[in-house]
């Protein structure tokens, strides 16, 4: 797996995202009038990363789900993040837990079937809410809530961080946190680098020449290819 983690991931990123040397601010997606983070010292030093980056966390959640209607509300499941490299593209650090749903906590047939995450590694898992403690103490322990260190999310679509985590958090009544509210789509960053838009994760695979391996929905299984 991590073999997978620091080549496969590499390749697209480094691919797909190069325009950001460019461009970096129009490549962020943002819901709120926050700002794309950019670095806070002057000027460019030996070393710094020419699209204004130094960290890219390349995030994918997975969420309850069911074949027809999916339940309401839809609940994070699944919660990987990895911190890549914005020099040199390999993956730093890795956040990943299984969170337990709380108004549906029995997972359907299909979710199992489609994601691979079964009943038992949900069950006694932590809330979305001590999730996000957890993931904040993580974001400080890696040096990435640091004054000076610039980074930004990476998701394939928008689905992640403008619907899924606020709508959640909404029903929970709790802040979303003010780093997940800018990020980047890789979709529109792979249209902007090849004139094609990036329809779905296999897609753009296949016109990278980049091998599928492992469950495509899973989200630990996904960074793999981000």
């Amino acid at each position: 797996m991590e073999i997978c983690f620091r080549t496969v991931s590499n390749r697209l990123l480094s691919t797909v995202l190069r325009t950001l040397s460019i461009c970096p601010s129009s490549m962020a997606h943002r819901y709120t009038h926050t700002s794309v983070n950019t670095p806070s010292h002057g000027g460019k030093g030996v070393g710094d990363p020419p699209h204004g980056f130094d960290y890219f966390l390349v995030l994918d959640f997975e969420a309850t789900c069911d074949q027809k209607n999916d339940p309401k509300p839809q609940e994070i499941i699944e919660f990987p993040v990895l911190k890549v490299s914005g020099r040199t593209f390999e993956t730093e650090a890795t956040f990943h837990t299984y969170v337990t749903p709380d108004v549906h906590p029995q997972l359907t047939p299909f979710c199992t079937e489609l994601t691979g995450i079964i009943q038992d590694m949900v069950d006694g898992q932590p809330s979305l809410t001590q999730t996000l403690k957890d993931f904040d103490t993580w974001m400080g322990e890696e040096g990435l809530l640091a004054p000076g260190v610039s980074s930004v999310f990476v998701t394939c679509g928008d689905w992640d961080l403008r619907k899924m985590l606020p709508s959640q958090c909404s029903y929970h009544n709790i802040p979303v946190p003010s780093y997940f509210k800018q990020w980047i789509n890789i979709k529109k960053s792979y249209s902007k680098v090849t004139g094609h838009w990036g329809k779905s994760m296999m897609m753009m695979l296949r016109n990278l020449d980049l091998q599928h391996q492992g469950r495509h929905h899973s989200g630990i299984g996904k960074k793999l290819y981000l």
